[in-house]
């Protein structure tokens, strides 16, 4: 992944981040998750930055579109 990453959604929580990857990668879509908790020592501020999905600018349009097809809303 040397690639530029775009964010593509913002979620509250790791967890729901992590099922929205899942099904990017299911679909052959490369995607990786950006957060800042002081490497888990303040899970807290999660609530104020969140949990970024990060895909290449090529794949932005599809990976929407797979996001809103199983019903992975984002709070961005």
């Amino acid at each position: 992944m040397n690639e530029q990453m775009i964010s593509l959604a913002e979620y509250e929580n790791e967890f729901e981040a992590e099922i929205a990857r899942g099904h990017l990668k299911s679909a052959g879509i490369d995607a990786i998750l950006s957060k800042d908790d002081a490497g888990g020592m303040l899970p807290s501020l999660l609530e104020a930055e969140g949990v970024s999905l990060l895909v290449r600018p090529g794949d932005i349009k599809r990976a929407k579109a797979i996001l809103h097809e199983k019903s992975m809303v984002a709070r961005k």
